[in-house]
């Protein structure tokens, strides 16, 4: 397809929206999923064999991932949560505060509290919208035992302070990388950093496993634990040296895993295509701000939001994503409200409260767009084109 048609399609698209909205929904999301036929190729063997958890596929599939990040130790657990929860459990923490953004997916601080441990919230960066290190700095006390960095939409937090205040103050670092697969840092691939770093592979997520995690660490201590943690605790001698869950990959999905690993980087640089186009659609418009990358990161955009100023845009972000729904476009709010004005995690924050000014304004204002690699520019144009009237 042209250019010029490209255009003209766009262009007809936004005259169907201005009159009717889209005839159908404009979906929030839909994975790419790789070809059933090169699953099952390489679950067939396994599944002949009986073998269906935690045994050969899922050990190539680890080691594919040692390979494409470069780093010493991936082992595949069954969810980003249960992965990072194991972590914790292998710290085997003596100071039990836990520095997390409020500004992420629960399932952070679920980790967390899992563990028995205190979550203490911190404030995001106004731009970036991810951990503020100077916020998790003037939260640290002598009861501190660890920090837990989100690299929010797939943006990567500053990863070089929070390594720097976890080595000043001895804590444990881990990086909740549940968005970042395909993203990467300063040149180097989300992945390699801190303590461990635990990724999912949830069907909203660039590489797609079905369901299923991965941790990644350079200390074959924490790897030996994890892969005990992750099999009740036990190893094999039916006597279990941690306490652990049931948290083991499948082989089916270990097999969805590797199908899809070719497909991520195609994946990245689409939905960085996406976000660009979206940024020049949306350019100029009064009220709408967009999360900042530095420009030595690549994020995988795994979602694309912008922030929506009631005052200056002329409507809420409530009241525009209503307007956006009524003409079949489909938009979350990730992630509102933040933990510390969540029903679970408020009274944590009224134990131990702390500016968070930065969260509460973009928890408030956050409106997260359609993105997906198979949304066609026209698609992309036309949802700004909404945006963009809604505002008249």
């Amino acid at each position: 397809m042209t250019s010029a048609s490209i255009a003209l399609s766009a262009d007809a698209s936004a005259v169907v929206l201005k009159e009717q909205g889209f005839a159908e929904p404009i979906r929030f999301i839909k994975p790419t999923l790789p070809d059933l036929d090169s699953v099952l190729s390489q679950y067939r063997k396994v599944y002949d064999d009986g073998t269906i958890t935690n045994a050969g596929l899922v050990r190539a599939f680890e080691k594919r991932i040692e390979e494409r990040l470069r780093i010493q130790h991936c082992v595949a657990v069954s969810s980003c949560t249960s992965g990072l929860a194991l972590v914790l459990r292998a710290f085997r923490l003596d100071r039990p505060e836990v520095i997390v953004p409020s500004f992420t997916f629960f399932a952070t601080g679920h980790a967390v509290v899992w563990n028995g441990l205190t979550p203490v919230f911190a404030d995001c960066d106004p731009l970036t919208w991810t951990v503020d290190p100077n916020s998790v700095e003037a939260s640290i006390t002598e009861r501190t035992g660890a920090i837990i960095g989100v690299h929010l939409y797939g943006n990567p937090c500053d990863v070089v302070a929070l390594e720097r205040l976890a080595m000043k103050y001895d804590l444990k670092l881990i990086f909740d990388s549940a968005h970042a697969f395909g993203s990467s840092y300063r040149g180097r691939p989300i992945g390699q950093f801190g303590d461990a770093e635990v990724f999912s592979l949830s069907p909203t997520k660039l590489l797609v496993a079905g369901e299923g995690g991965l941790v990644t660490t350079t200390d074959p201590v924490l790897a030996h634990s994890i892969r005990a943690a992750r099999n009740y605790g036990d190893l094999g001698a039916y006597d279990p040296e941690i306490l652990g869950l049931n948290a083991r990959m499948t082989e089916f999905n270990a097999a969805l895993g590797l199908a899809g690993l070719d497909l991520v980087q195609r994946k990245v640089d689409r939905h960085n295509e996406i976000a660009r186009l979206y940024d020049a659609s949306l350019a100029g418009v009064a009220g709408l701000s967009f999360q900042s990358i530095h420009s030595g990161d690549v994020s995988t955009f795994k979602d694309y939001s912008v922030s929506v100023d009631p005052n200056a845009f002329g409507m809420s972000r409530d009241e525009l994503a209503q307007v956006l729904l009524a003409q079949n476009i489909t938009t979350k709010k990730y992630f509102s409200p933040p933990l510390h004005r969540q029903t679970l995690y408020a009274p944590y924050y009224e134990t131990r409260s702390c500016d968070l000014r930065n969260t509460n304004r973009i928890a408030d204002t956050v409106l997260s767009l359609p993105i997906y690699e198979s949304l066609s520019d026209e698609t992309v144009r036309a949802v700004a084109s909404a945006i963009r009237r809604a505002q008249h």
